[in-house]
C-alpha cells in the first residue's frame, strides 16, 4: 500500500558511487547500482536517513513523496537472503565482493626470499565490508589493524598478516559504533581461535581496544586477545594479552 512519507532520496550529480552510505543502511535498502548508489526498493527504506552522515558528497536527502509503507517483515527476508549468500555483501560494490585468495607457490612453500609476496588470504579487508556471515571468519585468528599500521610497520606482512584474517579500519573516521555493532555480531556468530589488535601509538587509535573490548563483553565472548602498539617510527613499543 502506498502512501504519503518520509524516504530516501539520491542526487545522481552528487553521487560518485562510492559506496560509503550501503554498510550504513541496517536494512540493506541502499545498492551501488550502474556506480550510482540506488533504492533496492521503497519498502525497505526506513525514511530515518542514518545513511545521510556517511555520504561525502551530501547526495543522499530525506524528503516527502508517495511510497510503499515500510516493511519490516520484508527488510528480515531482504537481509536473511542477503546474509546466506556468502559471497555478496549486502548491497556492496562488485570490489567489496567477498573472495578467498590463494597463497602464491613461493609463499606456500616458504621459500626463502618471497618475503615480496603478499600473504593475504581473503578480499576486502575493511571492517565495514566483511559481514558476520564471511566464512573467512570461522575458526581465524582475526587481526584487527588500524589502517596506519600498514605504512608504518616494515614486516606487516610477515609478522601480522600471515596466517591471520585481516579487517582494518580507522576508529577516528569511521563510525565507532558501527564497528562496535560489528564485531559484536562476529564474536557471537562466528567460532575465533584468536584476536590480535595492532593499532598506532597516537592517541585516536587507543579507541579501537575500547571497541574490540567492549564488543567482547557485549558477546560475553573470552576470546584471547593479544594488543599490539606500534610507535610512528615503525617499532613495537607494546604488545601484551588480555
Amino acid at each position: 500500500m502506498k502512501t504519503i512519507r518520509k524516504i530516501i532520496e539520491i542526487d545522481d550529480e552528487l553521487c560518485t558511487g562510492c559506496g560509503d552510505c550501503v554498510p550504513d543502511c541496517a536494512e540493506g535498502s541502499l545498492a551501488i547500482v550502474d556506480g550510482k548508489a540506488r533504492l533496492v526498493a521503497d519498502k525497505l527504506c526506513d525514511g530515518l536517513g542514518a545513511c545521510l552522515k556517511s555520504c561525502p558528497t551530501g547526495a543522499l536527502t530525506i524528503i516527502e513523496r508517495e511510497a510503499d509503507e515500510f516493511d519490516e517483515e520484508a527488510v528480515e527476508v531482504f537481509l536473511a537472503d542477503k546474509k546466506n549468500k556468502e559471497n555478496v555483501p549486502v548491497g556492496g560494490c562488485p570490489s567489496a565482493q567477498l573472495q578467498s585468495l590463494q597463497a602464491s607457490p613461493c609463499q606456500a612453500a616458504n621459500v626463502p626470499g618471497a618475503q615480496t609476496d603478499s600473504a593475504l588470504s581473503h578480499w576486502p579487508v575493511q571492517i565495514r565490508l566483511i559481514p558476520a556471515a564471511a566464512q573467512f571468519l570461522e575458526g581465524s585468528d582475526l587481526l584487527v589493524a588500524a589502517d596506519c599500521t600498514a605504512v608504518s610497520y616494515a614486516e606487516m606482512h610477515r609478522d601480522f598478516i600471515k596466517g591471520r584474517t585481516v579487517m582494518m579500519g580507522c576508529p577516528k573516521f569511521d563510525d565507532a559504533q558501527m564497528y562496535v555493532d560489528r564485531f559484536t555480531e562476529i564474536f557471537q556468530e562466528r567460532k575465533l581461535h584468536s584476536l590480535t589488535v595492532l593499532i598506532m601509538e597516537v592517541p585516536c587509535c587507543s579507541a579501537m581496544l575500547q571497541i574490540i573490548k567492549k564488543a567482547r563483553d557485549d558477546a560475553g565472548s573470552n576470546v584471547p586477545v593479544r594488543q599490539v602498539v606500534i610507535s610512528t617510527q615503525g617499532n613495537i613499543i607494546n604488545d601484551q594479552a588480555w
